[in-house]
């Protein structure tokens, strides 16, 4: 896997100050996609272990809320692979803080009903996320004043509490 870009210190994606990876690789090519050379798997750096480290690293401050995956595409097989003993390693070290992942699959359909009867990383993958943000960028219903996503079809789910009720429960932002 390639990616694209670390930010060490993103308050956009997620909530509180966040680290944040840009993940290379997406087949979904969204029209106005804000990411699109990300689309190509061989974009950017090689992922390493050091590259790994240094993302933990970044992490290991108690001012650091979580762990932001972005795209690209985490969700790409290749990069679900590359990016699940990155997300084991993290809630090891970080158990109270938090993964958030974007990606254009829809959690129902895509990810625990196609990915994951094909691919048994899928559903351990998942299994380290605190919240998704699932749903293809859709152009048309583009909405600058929404919170973590850029369209309204677009869903912020709760993973752990969706797997256990077998249904997905969105979340909320707090209030300010």
């Amino acid at each position: 896997m390639n990616y694209a870009d670390i930010k060490r210190y993103d308050i956009a994606n997620g909530t509180g100050v966040r680290v944040s990876l840009f993940v290379s690789g997406c087949t979904h090519h969204c029209k106005g996609c804000f990411n699109s050379e990300t689309w190509d798997f061989s974009y950017g750096t090689p992922f390493t272990q050091e590259t790994m480290d240094t993302i933990l690293e970044y992490c290991k401050p108690d001012y650091i809320a979580g762990l932001s995956l972005l795209g690209g595409e985490p969700f790409e097989h290749s990069n679900q692979i590359a990016l699940l003993p990155l997300v084991k390693r993290f809630k090891e070290q970080f158990p109270q803080k938090t993964i958030w992942c974007w990606s254009g699959y829809l959690f129902d359909q895509d990810i625990q009903n196609t990915m994951a009867t094909k691919w048994s990383e899928t559903k351990e993958f998942l299994s380290y996320l605190d919240i998704l943000v699932d749903g293809e960028f859709i152009e048309a219903q583009k909405n600058q004043n929404l919170i973590f996503k850029g369209s309204s079809n677009q869903r912020i789910i709760l993973v752990p509490e969706s797997l256990k009720a077998n249904q997905i429960v969105l979340w909320t932002p707090p209030n300010d």
